[in-house]
């Protein structure tokens, strides 16, 4: 079993499902709302754990109702909270509207996830035990970079999902070993639209790349090699919500279990595929068991929402 720390935030999301997305100044009448535990640190936690590693959390949560629930659900989970901080005031919170596409646009507002601004010895010695650090943007940047330069230092390895999109320090990028961007992400840190020129030249900083492409799949890179393109399983979507996430904490388990690279991004992509015939972004995350069924018969991928 492969062991993963998630340095990242954890929000309440906030999930309104409407028709179509308003225009600005528009209002529309949503069909549902949910109040679902998200933020992109702990999709990722929860997705590998159910994906099947050892994890564990660094983050906060605030003192209101959903914090209670925040630190239950990764609990519920089997994600280890014991260094998830509990600090005075608000959680984070993510404002979500979904579309009857599966498409979403997304509102954060940081609340507790804003106060970690530094890495305790503690986190640093719980950082130093796992095979791979999670990392991604809802925290503060500076403590992004510690986390990094720690893993860096203890020799665990360190993937980044640079989202929301950014510009990122040269020291961050220098102590990342991949760099897990979406294809808009990869364009707004390199001004490249093609995914293959925005690739190479993101090699310049870091030693390999995947870029997800959504419907599309994803595309790896790394010095010295020629890219890989792995194609995503055809899939109706209802809520792509945490897609992303559930295919970055996958792909970290499959890379630490020693699967090569393209099984592994396959393997990934098998797990979002099953992510988005669900609505919501924790809950709808496949566990181990039917990843792996899934990706023995891509074919019932096809059938439609389960």
């Amino acid at each position: 079993m492969t062991s993963i720390v998630v340095l990242g935030s954890t929000n309440m999301d906030l999930v309104a499902y409407v028709p179509r997305a308003p225009a600005l100044g528009e209002t529309v009448t949503g069909r549902s709302f949910r109040t679902i535990p998200g933020g992109k640190g702990a999709n990722q936690a929860v997705a590998a754990a159910r994906a099947g590693a050892e994890v564990a959390m660094i983050g906060a949560i605030g003192t209101d109702g959903f914090g209670a629930q925040l630190r239950a659900t990764l609990e519920h989970c089997a994600v280890d909270t014991d260094l998830l901080r509990t600090v005075e005031g608000p959680s984070g919170t993510a404002h979500i509207v979904v579309d009857d596409e599966g498409g979403n646009a997304i509102v954060v507002v940081p609340g507790a996830n804003g106060t970690v601004t530094s890495l305790t010895h503690g986190d640093e010695a719980l950082i130093g035990t796992a095979d791979t650090l999670l990392l991604q943007l809802e925290l503060p940047l500076p403590v992004v970079a510690e986390g990094a330069a720690t893993a860096r230092r203890l020799g665990v390895r360190t993937v980044l999902t640079p989202s929301p999109a950014q510009p990122l320090p040269p020291e961050l990028l220098a102590a990342t070993d991949l760099l897990v961007p979406n294809e808009h992400e990869a364009a707004a840190l390199t001004g490249l639209a093609d995914p293959r020129a925005a690739a190479e030249a993101l090699l310049r900083d870091v030693p390999e790349v995947v870029i997800t492409l959504g419907a599309a799949g994803s595309l790896y890179a790394a010095r010295g090699a020629d890219p890989v393109a792995v194609p995503a399983p055809r899939v109706r979507a209802v809520d792509t919500t945490g897609a992303g996430d559930t295919f970055v904490g996958a792909l970290a388990v499959a890379l630490g279990e020693g699967r090569p690279a393209a099984e592994a991004l396959a393997w990934a992509q098998t797990a979002a595929a099953l992510s988005v015939r669900r609505e919501g972004a924790s809950t709808s995350m496949p566990y181990r068991v039917d990843i792996e069924a899934a990706f023995r018969s891509p074919g019932s991928l096809e059938a439609g929402p389960v």
